[in-house]
């Protein structure tokens, strides 16, 4: 059995720390494709899907009756992010760390890619003035300074700021503790748990019809809480984030909408009145 990194006892949760991205609609198109042409399309091989699918990394969409497997505009993003990394010469395990994490945001990832390459693209101008350098001592018979030689394979800049992104986007404490947890679980005990993500889900629509402050909500809010609490520490700031982003990201929306509508909305304001009257 494969086990994902990340999942917690909600299927809305789960999408929040397995792919919480801002999938930007309308921006992106909204063909579906198999695996030979996403591979075509972004210029990678069959076989290299088909290893991400298997180390967790990008899984399809859906999975037809006949086995085709289909990705939606979410996988073609998170692919990009998967390439633009490997690109900057991160490690798949560090790319699915990072893209695993409960605050990962896309927008602020790719300006983070973006200044990094900027610095690898200085670091390669460097190189090339010294080939030319190089070439123009040799052809006049001329000499270098030793040092002229050797400066531009200096990259502690790209180092140092690779470092910096990897320390952003891959290590907190509940990536690791829902990992820990998670790998103690079997394939049974996750379909359970989404299961029942899915009845708090209807059980928070039902209840839409009440005030947030109500005490009935309050406690399906405090076990969503807990859900959460199971696999990692959620201190307030970080449920409050969290909250924002079931109404900001336009997959949680659209999750919530099957309930009913609005749930999203609701979901949000329920939440941050319970960060403010716990204290947490």
């Amino acid at each position: 059995m494969r086990r994902e990194s990340g999942l917690i006892p909600n299927f809305s949760l789960t999408l929040t720390l397995r792919h919480s991205l801002l999938y930007l609609l309308g921006k992106f198109t909204s063909m579906q494709y198999t695996v030979h042409e996403l591979a075509t399309l972004a210029h990678i091989s069959v076989r290299t899907l088909h290893y991400y699918d298997e180390i967790g990394l990008l899984e399809p969409s859906s999975i037809a009756k006949n086995g085709y497997r289909y990705y939606h505009e979410k996988e073609l993003i998170r692919l990009q992010q998967i390439l633009f990394f490997k690109e900057l010469a991160f490690s798949l395990e560090d790319i699915k760390r990072m893209l695993n994490r409960p605050d990962f945001r896309v927008i602020e990832a790719l300006k983070d890619q973006k200044k990094l390459m900027k610095l690898k693209q200085t670091r390669l101008d460097a190189l090339i003035k010294t080939i030319d350098k190089t070439i123009r001592t040799m052809n006049n018979n001329q000499t270098m300074k030793d040092e002229e030689m050797y400066d531009a394979f200096r990259d502690e800049d790209v180092k140092e700021y690779q470092a910096e992104v990897k320390e952003r986007w891959g290590n907190t404490d509940a990536y690791k503790q829902s990992q820990a947890k998670v790998n103690t679980m079997t394939k049974k005990e996750m379909a359970t748990l989404k299961q029942e993500g899915e009845k708090l889900a209807q059980a928070l629509a039902d209840a839409m019809d009440k005030p947030v402050q109500d005490a009935h909500v309050q406690a399906l809010i405090k076990k969503h809480h807990d859900g959460i609490n199971f696999f990692y520490t959620c201190n307030g700031e970080m449920y409050r984030n969290l909250a924002q982003m079931y109404v900001d990201d336009a997959r949680f929306t659209a999750y919530y909408e099957k309930f009913r509508p609005g749930l999203a909305v609701f979901l949000r304001d329920a939440i941050f009145y319970y960060v403010d009257e716990q204290g947490i």
